[in-house]
């Protein structure tokens, strides 16, 4: 028989638990804030560029043209932010940021099942891409990335707040992501518990959201450039995939990375030329 208190046990027990507690208001606090910095990295960096170009009197009228572009053209600020600092501006005094650029027609997007009345919206395609290679994986849970200064989820699903906080940008290589977008090839995960590859931190968040086993999938343009991917999480270790699995999730990466290029061909640089235009007559 126990000579333990229960009330000293009980009140250790709740002890523990709000130590517990604690410990993880604080992660997610510390996610939190992590995730605003970088959010607002991209955008104040693209403010400034936009200040010194057009002679704005603040940073905020250059949010202002980012916002406008983002909401005419339904593209993500942040995406347009991006390319306002990676890219070379307009020569002096021109009218036009791109003249002279080629007009393309989307490429094919076979498998996705898309409406033809959606072909052409960004978020359409995303869902239908994540939809597809979470059929051929036959799992429930999966997320898609955009490959930008660095990988940048952009849809999910079956996965909880815990996990989506922890990659909402993944910025080094200790995940199968990273690998997968840095050796253009899939990657596939059998056992995240055993796995080698990821660093403690990875491994929790991965595995406190119920998956025991992913699959990276890089989506990649006709150049060759990774543009994003898609990972497909499951519930139980994996022997690995077919062969005609492979393939399919390998046509569908070229297709869905070929279609994200001729995107930001076409309506993302059409966003940017409206923002330049708007801030000339601004001025």
């Amino acid at each position: 028989m126990s000579d333990e208190n229960p009330r000293t046990a009980g009140s250790a027990s709740g002890r523990a638990q709000v130590h517990l507690g604690a410990a993880l208001a604080g992660q997610v606090e510390s996610l939190e804030l992590r995730n605003r910095k970088l959010g607002r990295a991209g955008v104040e960096a693209a403010q400034q560029v936009l200040v010194d170009r057009y002679r704005l009197a603040t940073p905020a009228d250059g949010f202002d043209l980012l916002r406008g572009a983002s909401q005419r053209f339904n593209i993500k600020l942040h995406t347009l932010a991006d390319l306002v600092v990676r890219i070379a501006g307009p020569d002096a005094g021109a009218v036009q940021w791109f003249p002279r650029r080629p007009r393309v027609a989307a490429p094919a997007l076979p498998g996705l099942g898309i409406p033809a009345e959606e072909r052409s919206s960004h978020g359409a395609v995303l869902q239908a891409a994540l939809r597809r290679v979470l059929h051929i994986t036959e799992t429930g849970m999966g997320k898609q990335l955009a490959e930008h200064r660095m990988l940048r989820l952009e849809k999910h699903t079956g996965l909880n707040r815990q996990f989506t906080d922890f990659f909402a940008f993944v910025q080094d290589s200790t995940t199968a992501c990273a690998q997968a977008a840095r050796q253009r090839q899939q990657v596939t995960v059998k056992d995240v518990e055993s796995a080698d590859l990821f660093d403690e931190d990875s491994r929790r968040a991965i595995l406190q959201a119920g998956s025991r086993a992913a699959h990276s999938l890089p989506l990649i343009s006709s150049a060759g450039q990774v543009i994003g991917l898609i990972s497909s999480h499951h519930e139980h270790p994996l022997s690995g995939f077919s062969r005609p699995q492979l393939t399919a999730l390998a046509s569908t990466g070229a297709a869905v990375g070929r279609w994200l290029h001729w995107h930001r061909q076409t309506a993302v640089l059409d966003a940017l030329e409206h923002l330049h235009a708007t801030a000339g007559t601004a001025r």
